[in-house]
């Protein structure tokens, strides 16, 4: 890898980490949903466990174990029951990040790989899901 090559990779991680903090504090709370929403089905993709000791988008560490969350609208602490359509397999969620850019147009929610075990979604990857709010963000 040239110098040029790592120092635009450099820059591009530096901005990602600074920038996708901010995305939790631009969204519209009132559009984000609370306790007794609408369920949402979609695709569910879980993190890869490269990520574990990593900062996630909330501030807190992203731990494999745990059970939380990346959505890309529902506040930091929302709790969300995650339902495996094909197995009808449930685990209870905590919102605490943002997920990446790129992958499934219909990708709703991604979680920790023990989520994923809990869900049997962990060989495949992905699995077809509800997505219910069971508890709003505490503010």
């Amino acid at each position: 890898m040239t110098e040029k090559s790592r120092c635009v990779v450099i820059a591009a991680v530096l901005w990602v980490w600074a920038a996708v903090p901010l995305a939790g504090y631009a969204q519209d709370h009132s559009a984000a949903g609370g306790a007794g929403s609408a369920a949402v089905t979609g695709t569910c993709f879980y993190y890869s466990d490269v990520f574990h000791g990593r900062p996630v988008a909330s501030g807190e560490t992203y731990d494999k174990e745990a059970m939380t969350a990346a959505h890309n609208t529902l506040p930091f602490g929302t709790m969300v029951k995650v339902t495996n359509l094909k197995n009808n397999r449930s685990a209870v969620v905590r919102v605490n990040d943002r997920y990446p850019h790129g992958g499934a147009k219909s990708k709703i929610i991604e979680v920790t790989s023990r989520a994923a075990k809990e869900l049997g979604m962990f060989k495949k990857g992905k699995a077809e899901v509800r997505v219910e709010v069971v508890e709003a963000a505490k503010r």
